[in-house]
């Protein structure tokens, strides 16, 4: 089962990656992408074991973004894959077939692609202009993202689609509507003042997401 709210670790301001994952669970999160960029093998493998320690003790799920060896070492639910990572099938070799895959596209044509692949979910972005990210793709905005799952329909691709990138919470009601199965969410939670009540307005404007 995949998660309509994912929720993208950062680092804050006095707050660690597992500081502010143990806050997430806490409001109500239930799926846990650590993602954690210019840090050594070792120090990742170090965040992700006490990442998964939290996880584990809050029911989480724990998906590792790119690396998919310390995903595997750690015994991760799964891995996020970018564009430019691992491609599925070599993780999907090193992981075997329980664990969750799920891949980033930014086009039609990554989700062609990505839909012959033995993934599980597509994140799709980026929605808007996001300081999380570098190299950031073209922006696909509600009208860019709603054309590429109308050519899902078109071709018979059934993919859970989570929608990425900069996503305020009254962005997410307009979201589900055009088909996406969930979102993806990093700075609205990470940053704000009350988690709880900001997973829960979020929650509340997706289909079956459980309080």
């Amino acid at each position: 089962m995949i998660s309509r709210l994912h929720y993208i670790s950062q680092e804050t301001d006095g707050k660690s990656h597992v500081q502010n994952i143990e806050e997430a669970c806490k409001a109500g999160v239930d799926w846990v992408q650590l993602r954690i960029k210019n840090k050594t093998d070792d120090e990742i493998l170090e965040i992700a074991t006490l990442a998964k320690e939290v996880c584990k003790k809050y029911k989480a799920k724990l998906i590792i973004n790119d690396h998919v060896h310390i995903a595997k070492k750690v015994k991760a639910n799964g891995v996020h894959l970018g564009l430019t990572d691992m491609h599925p099938k070599e993780a999907r070799e090193i992981l075997g077939d329980r664990p969750i895959i799920g891949a980033t596209a930014n086009t039609w044509e990554d989700v062609e692609r990505l839909a012959m692949e033995q993934i599980d979910y597509i994140g799709l972005g980026p929605f808007r202009e996001t300081d999380t990210k570098s190299n950031l793709s073209p922006v696909l905005g509600l009208k860019g993202i709603s054309a590429i799952l109308n050519q899902m329909i078109i071709h018979d691709i059934f993919m859970p689609i989570i929608a990425i990138g900069g996503i305020q919470t009254e962005d997410v009601f307009d979201l589900q509507l055009s088909g996406c199965h969930g979102v993806a969410i990093a700075s609205l939670i990470n940053y704000a003042d009350n988690k709880k009540e900001t997973v829960n307005d979020i929650k509340y404007c997706l289909p079956d997401a459980e309080f």
